[in-house]
């Protein structure tokens, strides 16, 4: 699904959550790669996420952004916001795989958050090893509510992807790019504001994915460390009864500037795990930061912006798609 080439421009990747759209483009600039252009806007608070209103002003946000000149062309990779996307870990013997989608809804079907009827659940499976499988599956009412927003947006939809692979995309192409990190296991995490995403993976090889509802606006109440710490503990539990002799070799928080970096190091300790931070804007080239809103030059807390705090790794990896 991923490739490149020298000195073009990417689709635009579109991220629109339940808190916040945001639009990036990247390119090839023949030296590296660079960002055509950067957006993002916040859900109004009084504005609940995911009725019509929602909807309405998502498809004026995206026009309103597409619209600037900045962007080049109308083609996205989007994808299915974190909080409408399950994912379970299941075993499927490869005898299966001919049929491995429905056999899959056959073992999830009871635990869905959605309706359980087969016709309208779109379903992705990635099989981690012979005996296990990384189902993701989303109602297909949620895909048409969001292809229907971007159609009004007068957008192309080249394709509606996944959040685990998106984040994959963007550590593979920023931050694991030596010979040794073909082979090395990582723990990922994309903390936005009220979520954090966890992805394992041999690079481009998905292992395991899983959403908390703990994030980043939470870090005000030292509890919520505590108790997004204690999940990490329970996916990297679950993962290693998955994969008996596979070991995790460090965390790569995919945040930026959108978390402080205390907060990562406290974690990375309380978790006993080497880890590193990877920022998405210091990975591309901003020849006018200014225009795009998203200048990284600032160094203090008070003039950081909101833009930049921004979490971009999810918009990053569907550009890259």
């Amino acid at each position: 699904m991923f490739g490149f080439s020298k000195s073009r421009s990417y689709t635009i990747g579109v991220d629109v959550g339940d808190e916040c759209v945001r639009l990036v483009q990247l390119a090839e600039n023949g030296k590296g790669m660079k960002l055509v252009a950067g957006r993002s806007s916040n859900r109004p608070e009084d504005m609940p996420a995911g009725g019509s209103q929602w909807q309405r002003w998502a498809i004026q946000t995206i026009k309103a952004f597409t619209g600037n000149g900045d962007f080049n062309g109308k083609s996205i990779t989007a994808a299915i916001p974190a909080s409408e996307l399950f994912i379970d870990h299941i075993r499927i013997s490869k005898a299966h795989d001919e049929d491995i989608e429905n056999v899959a809804f056959g073992k999830i079907k009871q635990r869905l958050p959605f309706e359980a009827d087969r016709e309208r659940t779109m379903i992705q499976c990635v099989r981690t090893n012979d005996e296990n499988v990384v189902v993701m599956a989303a109602d297909r009412k949620v895909i048409d509510r969001h292809l229907a927003i971007y159609e009004q947006a007068n957008l192309r939809i080249k394709a509606i992807g996944v959040w685990p692979e998106a984040l994959i995309s963007c550590y593979t192409k920023f931050f694991g790019r030596r010979q040794s990190d073909l082979d090395a296991v990582v723990m990922l995490l994309s903390v936005d504001e009220h979520r954090t995403n966890v992805v394992i993976c041999r690079h481009r090889h998905l292992l395991f994915a899983k959403s908390i509802p703990v994030g980043a606006k939470d870090f005000e109440d030292e509890s919520a460390v505590t108790r997004l710490v204690m999940e990490l503990n329970g996916c990297r539990r679950q993962f290693c009864s998955m994969h008996r002799n596979v070991q995790i070799e460090r965390l790569i928080f995919l945040v930026g500037r959108s978390v402080d970096r205390e907060i990562c190091a406290s974690i990375a300790r309380q978790l006993e795990m080497p880890a590193q931070t990877g920022d998405c804007l210091a990975a591309v080239q901003i020849a006018n930061p200014y225009r795009l809103g998203i200048d990284r030059r600032a160094d203090s807390q008070e003039e950081t912006t909101a833009k930049q705090k921004q979490n971009w790794a999810t918009a990053f990896g569907l550009s890259l798609s």
